[in-house]
């Protein structure tokens, strides 16, 4: 949040009015209970002071694909809390873009399958693809962006990407930190990319889309997600 900037305090009430004008509107009753249910998620989740500012919504959808939800749901959660942070006149602190490409041309990986991946990369005791499938899908960062993980990027909290140096970034939940910033000690990676070869290089995109796919196929989930 930046300097002076005051934050949106979320109450009940103030869900309660955003319900209410939905249902002003002529939403369907549907549409109004997966409002509800998801601004309950979030004020549940808040921390003290139930407060949202500009690094709330990206760092809550991370904790939302941690957890091992669809994108769908994801989406779904991050439509009604843009709205209602709109309602009440913060579309700063909206968070931004959808999970799921255009179109929906690739499939989804769900929940159970997330899980399983993990599972299996733990099992074969493959450490640097089991971080590495917690990365893609909780935080959006593409293969081709890897080299952008750094161990000051990291221990920032804040992975810039292209997009990042226009003023926006990609956001890692503390868990995920501790994890990336373990494992890159335990290399002896200081600084700069933190998945590297034995040589100290970045390391291959070929090499990583390869230990994915094998880890698919260990795990029976569809390369193609």
């Amino acid at each position: 949040m930046q300097e002076g900037e005051a934050a949106f305090v979320v109450t009940p009430e103030a869900i309660d009015r955003y319900i209410q004008s939905l249902r002003d509107k002529g939403r369907t009753a549907e549409t109004v209970h997966n409002y509800h249910r998801s601004l309950t998620r979030l004020y549940r989740e808040l921390p003290e002071g139930k407060e949202i500012g500009r690094d709330t919504l990206p760092a809550w959808r991370a904790l939302l694909l941690e957890r091992g939800y669809s994108s769908r749901t994801v989406n779904t959660c991050l439509s009604a809390v843009n709205s209602f942070v709109g309602f009440w006149g913060y579309r700063q602190f909206q968070g931004e873009g959808q999970l799921e490409p255009a179109g929906g041309a690739t499939p989804q990986i769900t929940r159970r399958e997330y899980l399983r991946l993990l599972s299996a990369a733990r099992n074969l005791g493959k450490e640097r693809v089991y971080l590495l499938t917690k990365l893609f899908a909780t935080t959006g960062v593409t293969v081709q962006e890897l080299n952008k993980v750094t161990v000051e990027g990291v221990s920032a909290g804040v992975i810039q990407t292209k997009a990042g140096e226009r003023g926006q970034g990609i956001f890692l939940y503390s868990g995920l930190r501790e994890e990336l910033l373990c494992y890159a000690r335990r290399r002896g990676v200081l600084s700069g990319p933190v998945f590297t070869t034995r040589e100290g290089k970045p390391v291959l995109r070929s090499n990583v889309s390869d230990s994915i796919r094998a880890l698919c196929r260990d795990a029976q989930v569809a390369p193609e997600k």
